[in-house]
């Protein structure tokens, strides 16, 4: 469960049908209203094996539950009636799906134990939960399905931010995120912050520039190793950006008429940047 995050499903090979032959035509990303059915069906088997019994008890024959779990979706959200999940009703915002998914996350559990209640049909009893492997598996599996859809979004995996939807990017980055989200060094905080502010879901472009402020904070207190290890005028180009640009400091030479799409490849180019700089120090 630990090593989750790394595993691949497995991917056979197929020929492709007629319409891939003939037309070019495949099938496509799923858009909201399908990722909201698939949604609906793993929670559905989620909930068959037991993984939603600790947060909203067990109706037994015998005991009913006492927790109502829409009304706990709604505390939570202050959305009602979305339990059980509709998938026409999470289809219908996308906020409200987003919202859902990260509640759930907090609420499922793992069961590692259960007996059966044969009496009038109740069926298994789970106890003996664990929410982090609970919560590991959610977010692997709930992954699996958005990466086959054009939402452009994932559960995070590490960070502060860790079970909230961030914006989904391509495996090597996600890799560097995730490398320097596990830091445990003094600056391992800010570029923490730094990911959070800059992956958010509905990150600004105030968001952005911030991130990119953390993190040339931090290469500007590692100019001396980087000089020691890279010509000077590379140190040099290195922080132009950051300086003569509307970045850092905030003054009246500096340069403003970009589009917000350098700060993402800014935002990129220091975090790789600090990785390179974890090298060479170690070297």
């Amino acid at each position: 469960m630990n090593g989750a995050a790394s595993l691949r499903e497995a991917v056979v090979q197929r020929r492709p049908y007629w319409s891939e032959r003939h037309v070019g035509r495949g099938a496509g990303p799923a858009g909201l209203q399908a990722t909201a059915r698939q949604f609906a069906d793993l929670v559905g088997r989620l909930v068959t094996r037991g993984y939603f019994e600790k947060a909203f008890d067990k109706d037994c024959v015998d005991d009913p539950a006492v927790v109502d779990p829409a009304q706990l979706l709604e505390r939570a959200l202050g959305v009602p009636g979305l339990w059980p999940l509709v998938p026409k009703r999470l289809a219908e915002d996308l906020d409200v799906f987003c919202d859902v998914v990260e509640v759930l996350h907090d609420l499922v559990a793992r069961p590692r134990a259960r007996w059966m209640h044969s009496y009038a049909g109740c069926g298994w009893h789970h106890s003996d939960f664990s929410l982090e492997a609970g919560r590991v598996l959610y977010r692997w599996q709930v992954n699996i399905l958005l990466e086959g859809s054009d939402l452009g979004l994932r559960l995070a995996d590490e960070g502060e931010d860790v079970g909230r939807l961030v914006a989904a990017t391509d495996p090597a980055r996600s890799d560097l995120l995730r490398a320097m989200a596990q830091r445990d060094d003094t600056i391992g905080d800010r570029v923490r912050h730094a990911i959070v502010l800059y992956r958010a879901r509905q990150a600004t472009e105030h968001d952005k520039r911030s991130a990119v402020i953390v993190l040339s904070g931090v290469l500007e207190e590692r100019r001396k190793l980087i000089k020691a290890e890279l010509l000077s005028k590379d140190e040099d180009d290195l922080f132009m950006v950051a300086n003569k640009f509307g970045i850092r400091h905030q003054s009246e030479q500096q340069k403003r008429d970009y589009s917000v799409e350098f700060l993402d490849w800014i935002f990129w180019w220091y975090l790789a940047t600090i990785e390179l700089t974890d090298r060479l120090g170690t070297r």
